[in-house]
């Protein structure tokens, strides 16, 4: 009878560990990165309604009319973003090359903050890649003196030569809309590396430029100072954008490893930004491509 009751006590007992086994195995682990498969909430175009439209034709109806308005608005952004500074480079306000670097941080960044104005169908993206894709035109255009922006070259070349639109800013527009399809809002890894390229990159032009007098040992073109604002910069703004994306409902973070990893992107970043290879590879792809790399190796 004692030897019934313990067989019973102990089928008892096991049977509650294999329960609450159970149960840890079906608690969710929360990564570094996770995307979210929940749709946060978008900007939506109010839809037009027909008795003769069935439902799904009246959904992708909707979507497209709600990316194309978002396209036409950040266009419109895009481009009074570039006049604005064009003004102010010919009204003497701002110095050119001050003017170029803005254009160069405000531009991507905004783009990236734009994205979550765009509906969540599939072809949200490639919506979203027309405004880079405008623009890569228009510098492809004035590169090849097929025209000539006395505007745009002033915005965005160093010497106002057209050719250098080929270079530089094309690389820069060609990564936006790389970063728009293949990553978009489901990867971080979109996310860091403009933040690297846009924030990172802009402001240590800027700084190195401004307080750049003690020059690094191996490259006399970058400064101290400026390899410094690369990596405090790229960290922040690529911090932000996390945070960003996070807050509106698209990635959860453990911002523990999330800052770590983070720090990690933007030191090799910075390392690359800084070696002396900007005649062989340009900042735009050398930076995005880093950041790109390194993060998919260690944490993806």
């Amino acid at each position: 009878m004692s030897l019934l009751a313990l067989s019973r006590r102990d089928w008892i007992s096991t049977t509650a560990v294999l329960f609450s086994l159970s149960v840890e195995l079906k608690q969710p682990r929360i990564l570094p990165f996770r995307t979210l498969h929940r749709l946060p909430p978008v900007f939506r175009i109010p839809s037009f309604s027909s008795s003769r439209v069935s439902p799904p034709v009246l959904a992708v109806s909707s979507d497209v009319l709600h990316d194309a308005g978002a396209t036409a608005a950040v266009l419109v952004g895009a481009y009074s973003l570039v006049r604005g500074f064009d003004n102010l480079t010919r009204r003497n306000l701002i110095q050119q090359n001050l003017s170029r670097k803005l254009v160069h941080i405000l531009s991507g960044l905004l783009f990236t903050m734009s994205w979550p104005i765009f509906s969540t169908s599939t072809e949200a993206r490639f919506f979203a890649s027309i405004v880079p894709s405008v623009n890569c035109l228009r510098l492809v255009i004035n590169g090849l003196s097929l025209t000539k922006d006395e505007g745009l070259l002033k915005s965005l070349t160093r010497e106002g030569k057209p050719e250098e639109l080929l270079r530089g800013p094309l690389y820069y527009v060609l990564i936006l809309i790389l970063s728009a399809v293949i990553f978009w809002r489901e990867s971080p890894v979109g996310l860091i590396s403009l933040g690297m390229m846009c924030g990172g990159d802009g402001i240590a032009d800027i700084m190195g430029r401004k307080f750049g007098s003690k020059r690094l040992p191996y490259n006399q073109e970058k400064s101290w100072i400026g390899s410094i604002s690369m990596f405090i910069f790229g960290f922040c703004v690529s911090i932000g954008m996390l945070y960003y994306y996070s807050v509106l409902g698209y990635l959860e973070l453990d911002w523990v490893k999330a800052v770590q990893n983070v720090a990690l992107v933007s030191l090799v970043a910075t390392v690359v930004e800084s070696l002396p290879i900007a005649e062989v590879v340009d900042d735009n792809i050398s930076v995005p491509l880093g950041s790109t790399s390194i993060f998919s190796a260690c944490f993806i």
